[in-house]
């Protein structure tokens, strides 16, 4: 599950990065603003993703703990 926000947000930032080359390469600012800013969006998601990874690890770790 967590590691779904991980692999989208690593999709967003391939698709925002395309968008911004191709708006390099076009000459439009717009589409490069788009990339980056779905670069900013996919990074933060993937990062999101992680610290519900962790934040589970370690709730699962205190659970064990707890029921020994």
């Amino acid at each position: 599950m967590f590691k779904d926000n991980e692999l989208k947000g690593k999709a967003k930032q391939i698709k925002g990065k395309v968008k911004q080359k191709a708006g390099e390469v076009t000459g439009n600012p717009d589409l490069q603003d788009e990339g980056r800013a779905d670069r900013i969006e996919g990074k933060v998601q993937e990062k999101v993703g992680q610290a519900q990874s962790k934040v589970d690890k370690v709730l699962r770790k205190v659970k064990n703990a707890t029921s020994d």
